[in-house]
């Protein structure tokens, strides 16, 4: 009997202490139970802060995002190194001039409607005495009425020419502007008013524009280029209407022409006749692989009296560029030229003759380096070189 109890208190006694140490094992589970769901709740107040950083932070890349992409700033420049020898007046021209410095500025309000400017300062320094100039060449709105009609509202360049409306330094070969469209046509060349684009058909568009026109005063002597008002209380008594057509069906081929007329150069001005205008120019560009060549005729008519006694009724000229394109960053080029700002004068020889050649080496695909020889001849007579370089962005 003693055996049994002593056998019952033993087991009994093993029960009591397995029990109690099944019971620590369970309290020590119940804290880290406990702590495994604290580090849970921080970790999920960690994981939804950082959430909502996320969402503000999209907001923030949205709405700059877009603000980008409403508002967009460019621009361009060139500087020019021009070492020309004068040899009817036995002079030379050897001069530094940072040409150009533009900025753009454009704004889409929304998918149809949007605002482009183009402010330039030239010849580096502008003011009282100095050879400079601040203009303001482009400032317009633009609305797509629909997917053929296209107008502008403002200050813009006119549909005329090749490198009137395109005349970014990287787009064109030569250190300077051929002569035929600086002084026939006369570019840079903008005005104020109205023009629609109408998509005709596809590769097919026309440009109707109602604008201020030149100014030629007395003593101007009927130079076209002196008469561009630059829309600096311009005189509009009498509009200048101007029509385009362009072709471009033909991959690698545009053909374009212009005409423009107006009534009075002269604006009305006491005392000096009037004298009506037409401009007709045309030219052509054909890209075939890494060749192209670029024909450009303009010519003006202009009926009055002064203007006819100064040989100056007509005013034609015309170029052709043949280049070849080697690689991504070398170009090379040739250029004629003649122009003629008093082809009616009959008695004399007023013609001019320019020849080009040179290289262009692109950096990069918007930075470039000019280099060209330069040959003047018939009515005048000068030679040199061009050394260049532009960008634009």
């Amino acid at each position: 009997m003693m055996k049994k109890t002593l056998l019952a208190t033993a087991l009994l006694g093993m029960f009591v202490s397995q029990t109690a140490a099944a019971s620590e094992e369970t309290q020590e589970l119940r804290k880290i139970i406990e702590q495994q769901q604290k580090v849970l709740k921080d970790l999920e107040k960690r994981l939804e802060q950082t959430e909502q950083r996320v969402e503000k932070t999209a907001d923030v890349v949205e709405s700059t995002a877009s603000s980008k992409s409403a508002t967009t700033i460019g621009g361009y420049g060139e500087l020019h190194y021009n070492n020309i020898s004068d040899n009817l007046k036995n002079t030379d021209k050897k001069e530094f001039d940072f040409h150009r410095f533009v900025l753009f500025v454009g704004h889409e309000f929304n998918s149809t409607t949007r605002f482009f400017s183009e402010l330039e300062v030239e010849h580096s320094i502008a003011g009282e005495g100095k050879k400079g100039e601040v203009e303001l060449e482009q400032a317009y709105i633009e609305h797509d009425f629909n997917d053929m009609l296209t107008g502008k509202a403002g200050l813009f360049l006119m549909p005329v020419g090749i490198i009137n409306e395109t005349h970014e330094p990287t787009t064109f070969y030569g250190v300077e502007r051929n002569p035929v469209e600086k002084d026939i046509i006369p570019a840079t060349w903008w005005e104020g008013g109205l023009n629609l684009n109408i998509k005709a058909a596809p590769g097919v568009a026309f440009d109707t524009a109602v604008t201020s026109g030149l100014y030629i005063p007395q003593g101007k002597e009927y130079k076209i280029r002196d008469g561009r008002q630059k829309v600096s209380e311009a005189k509009g008594e009498d509009l200048a209407y101007t029509g385009r057509v362009k072709y471009t069906a033909v991959p690698g081929l545009e053909l374009a022409a212009t005409v423009q007329y107006q009534s009075d150069l002269t604006q009305g001005e006491a005392g000096v006749d009037t004298a009506s205008a037409t401009l007709v120019s045309a030219h052509a560009i054909y890209n075939i692989e890494n060749f192209t060549v670029k024909a450009l005729y303009a010519q003006w008519n202009i009926d009055g009296k002064e203007a006819e006694a100064l040989g100056r009724d007509k005013q034609n000229g015309f170029y052709i560029e043949p280049s070849y394109r080697i690689n991504d960053q070398f170009g090379v080029f040739a250029r004629y030229n003649e122009w003629d700002n008093n082809a009616g004068d009959n008695a004399a020889d007023t013609k001019k003759k320019q020849t080009n050649v040179g290289v262009n080496y692109w950096l990069h695909e918007n930075v470039v380096f000019k280099a060209d020889y330069e040959n003047i001849g018939g009515a005048a007579d000068s030679d040199g070189f061009n050394l260049g370089v532009g960008y634009q962005f």
